[in-house]
């Protein structure tokens, strides 16, 4: 019989969850925001007045609404593959003795 003292300590105890910023991630209002963009300026440049003969025959408009898209889209993922993980305990700082620390989480 093995003294539960002496015993190894639970993994599933131990184990640290991961909380991540998820939709708070700065990188997704910006993907968001330019994908936003890009939507409007495709369709401007499928629908709205082309204007040829100021862009030196180029349809501005879609072409930067397309970027714009791909853009957008390269940010959401990005956030998606490396997201931000937030620490569950926050220390004390040290650096300046007037600012008050962030609270913990047993700190009411």
């Amino acid at each position: 019989m093995t003294d539960p003292e002496l015993s190894a300590p639970d993994p599933d105890d131990t184990r640290l969850t991961r909380h991540t910023a998820g939709a708070f991630d700065i990188r997704n209002f910006i993907g968001a925001l330019i994908g936003i963009y890009g939507v409007v300026l495709t369709l401007m440049g499928l629908f709205g007045d082309r204007a040829y003969e100021k862009t030196g025959g180029v349809n501005a408009n879609l072409w930067a609404g397309l970027v714009m898209l791909v853009v957008g889209a390269a940010f959401m993922t990005w956030a998606r593959l490396r997201p931000i993980i937030v620490p569950n305990d926050v220390g004390r700082v040290l650096d300046d003795p007037t600012r008050p620390a962030p609270r913990r989480r047993g700190d009411h």
